[in-house]
């Protein structure tokens, strides 16, 4: 099963569900992806060994002036306008390219090849726990984070069966970066806090995942501040609140000092065993509900 871990902002609290939730798991079968690879921090909690690691990065086009006729065809086919033809001369953008192939496919005169740019790194490893881990970094000055989450994710569905939960810390926000992290979760957890602020970002990010279509549930971190206005928000909409973490003191030292919650607090482990469950059962109920 795929879970994924989200967010409307930043700063929610996604990290301390993600890792406390695979701390309380079976570590011989859970693997946890970070895919907010612009700031990723699972690491700082659950400390990996890496092992491996792989230069990743987007296959930019390059085109041979000797076979390039000008056409405009690759112009034609790429619609993020990373390849064009200005007064005679194909001209390639590589800060605006996705890496599609698109305009190679289609030049006339194969005068297009690709060479890898590289724009990030992903890193493999275990924890001490005996979770298997796994990020990508996106270089810094790299503007597009998708291309490196898409590898991180396609390097490890060849092993998927080898894990019985996969749990994936998305990144903030409702962008093109969070839509590929969710792509194929089969469960998605919104983390929120109970402010007007992250009432509005819980919004956009319940509005992602109806779009997406995926059952999703609700935890409010940072419970007691705020109002109630959350609470009123997902009885409406209709969407359940599986957990809430306290806003306590003791909670926040633990983790400044990069103790998972789970860990530092021992009385949470039942607590996440028993939302793992309530996953498993809402899962249960959207997929007999598909058919």
């Amino acid at each position: 099963m795929r879970i994924a871990v989200a967010s409307g902002k930043g700063g929610t609290g996604k990290t301390t569900i993600a890792t406390s939730l695979a701390l309380a798991l079976d570590p011989d079968s859970t693997l946890l992806i970070d895919c907010d690879v612009e700031a990723p921090n699972s690491h700082l909690y659950l400390k990996p060994q890496f092992n491996q690691s792989t230069e990743v990065g987007v296959l930019i086009p390059q085109v041979d002036e000797q076979k390039c006729t000008a056409c405009g065809r690759c112009g034609e086919v790429c619609e993020f306008h990373a390849i064009t033809v200005i007064g005679g001369q194909t001209l390639v953008f590589p800060e605006l390219c996705h890496g599609c192939g698109s305009c190679m496919l289609v030049c006339p005169e194969q005068a297009i090849s690709e060479r890898l740019s590289p724009t990030g790194m992903l890193e493999v490893g275990v924890t001490s726990e005996g979770i298997d881990f796994a990020h990508g970094r996106l270089d810094v000055g790299e503007p597009m984070a998708v291309p490196v989450i898409r590898e991180l994710k396609r390097s490890l569905a060849a092993k998927e069966t080898t894990w019985e939960t996969v749990i994936i810390d998305a990144p903030p926000g409702a962008s093109c970066p969070v839509v590929e992290s969710l792509r194929g979760a089969d469960f998605v957890l919104l983390v929120t806090e109970p402010t007007p602020f992250g009432l509005h970002d819980l919004k956009l990010a319940v509005e992602l995942v109806r779009e997406l279509d995926l059952p999703a549930g609700v935890i409010v971190n940072r419970d007691g501040i705020g109002d109630t206005a959350v609470d009123a928000y997902c009885a409406q909409a209709g969407i359940l609140i599986l957990m809430r973490i306290p806003m306590q003191r003791e909670i926040a030292v633990k983790l400044a000092q990069g103790q998972p919650l789970a860990a530092a607090f021992p009385e949470y482990l039942p607590r996440f065993q028993e939302l793992y469950s309530q996953i498993e059962t809402a899962v249960g109920k959207a997929q007999e509900a598909a058919r």
